[in-house]
């Protein structure tokens, strides 16, 4: 199926795609089914059994008020991430759900929520069961589904992705593999970006794309600037502190007088530090492609805004296109799932596609914007996931912002070369599928390995 750039760059709430907006999703899902194709009236209660990954860590990445929020009718785009605690408190202290905004059923979340952390289903690491109960608890109706990164959720078949097309269309400059998006990209004379542009054009117009790619620059900015204010505690137990705003005080104060050759580092730590933190808080955020990898994209982008003498809205255009195709290869090919491939299918990625977004604003060849994504990607092979507490907050706020630095200077080394190189995008991506298969489970968003049995949860 393919896969629109809209899909690749969705609006959400943090602190996982793979774990709060894809069981968000699937709930909505759930329902909708129900509505469709069942008689949603004689449900009475509804069972929601999370596995694999998702038991392990669902509780630390919020899974359970995901669920909620979509059995609710509540949407990642639109929901007030404000208004999440109070929805949860009421639902707890009563013991009822308005099941898709209208219908009135019993739900305890101690006997409605079951986490299996010793089960998973066949198909994906992060499987769902919902299933639809009557008066007495009987089983009506089941549905499985699976969150396979980036918050796309496909059923049982692996099949009915959310993505906005339903059958396969007609793209004018069609790729599945790097070496065919450079061989279009050369034949006919086009960008990456350009190429993108006209492909996205099956779906709507050209300005439709271009508005909403600036949409998601701006919420990448509002992200950056909230994070940049926010004081604070992280929710979840490590008590990890807010590093961003005070940080960000520290630069404003010298901003004049430092002198320091390496300062723009600090600035970018600092957009990357500020996104993930409000990430890790629940907050309004962009998946680029997922949201524990969402502040290397903006911090990426907000350096070059700040490098560059003349920046318009043209250029972060070109750059989210750029690295949407690079998007597109990982999700057709491999995978951005952690709980499948291991960080490197999520910071990895990042790093790939906003080495590639920034190689083409600042002038790069199609063959080394695809070379600043190899070299993206080839030093996150082999990257575990392993979120300490089952939180994205340990290593993964720090990781978002080396993981920015090295996007930038996988840029730069590209920049230097004609383009040429030894590795192939497509074999590097084609090494990480085989690095993910091999890693073992306990590195691969399941808090059992790593950092995460090896630190003090406190």
């Amino acid at each position: 199926m393919a896969i629109s750039i809209i899909d690749m760059f969705t609006i959400g709430i943090g602190p996982s795609s793979s774990h709060t907006v894809g069981p968000m999703r699937a709930g909505l899902k759930f329902i909708k089914f129900l509505e469709q194709d069942f008689e949603i009236s004689t449900v009475k209660s509804v069972k929601v059994e999370l596995f694999g990954s998702l038991g392990h860590t669902g509780i630390g990445h919020g899974s359970d008020k995901a669920v909620i929020l979509g059995l609710l009718g509540e949407t990642p785009e639109d929901v007030d991430p404000d208004t999440v605690a109070g929805k949860v408190k009421q639902i707890q202290n009563t013991r009822t759900l308005l099941l898709a905004g209208k219908y009135l059923i019993k739900f305890d979340f101690s006997n409605n929520i079951i986490f299996h952390r010793r089960k998973s289903l066949p198909k994906h690491p992060n499987g769902m069961r919902f299933s639809a109960l009557d008066a007495e608890d009987n089983i009506l109706v089941s549905k499985e589904y699976y969150s396979v990164g980036g918050g796309f959720v496909v059923n049982d078949n692996m099949g009915d992705d959310q993505g906005v097309n339903s059958v396969e269309p007609a793209l004018p400059y069609p790729f599945k593999t790097c070496d065919e998006l450079v061989q279009q990209c050369k034949e006919h004379g086009l960008s990456i970006s350009a190429l993108m542009l006209a492909n996205e054009s099956v779906w709507r117009s050209e300005k439709e794309t271009i508005n909403y790619l600036l949409n998601i620059w701006h919420t990448m900015q509002y992200c950056i600037d909230k994070g940049c204010k926010t004081e604070g505690i992280l929710p979840g137990g490590l008590k990890v502190k807010r590093r961003a705003a005070p940080m960000h005080r520290r630069l404003k104060a010298t901003e004049q007088s430092n002198q320091d050759p390496l300062k723009i580092m600090d600035w970018v730590n600092l957009y990357a530090l500020a996104v993930n933190e409000e990430n890790a808080a629940g907050g309004r955020i962009v998946t680029a492609p997922t949201n524990g990898a969402a502040g290397i994209i903006p911090a990426v982008m907000k350096y070059y805004q700040n490098t560059k003498a003349q920046c318009d809205d043209n250029d972060m255009v070109k750059f989210l296109l750029t690295a949407g195709a690079i998007g597109f290869l990982y999700k057709e090919n491999a995978s951005i799932s952690g709980a499948e491939v291991g960080c490197q299918g999520e910071v990895g990625v990042a790093c790939s596609m906003a080495a590639a977004g920034l190689a083409e604003v600042t002038g790069g060849t199609v063959s080394q914007c695809e070379n600043a994504a190899e070299i993206g990607m080839e030093h996150h092979l082999g990257l575990t996931c392993d979120p300490v507490g089952g939180l994205v907050q340990i290593p993964c706020i720090e990781r978002n912002a080396i993981a920015s630095v090295t996007a930038i200077n996988s840029s730069r080394l590209a920049l230097h070369g004609d383009g040429s190189n030894k590795v192939s995008l497509d074999k590097v991506i084609k090494t990480m599928v085989e690095t993910g298969a091999d890693m073992k489970t306990k590195y691969k968003e399941t808090s059992r390995g790593g950092l995460a049995v090896n630190i003090i949860e406190c």
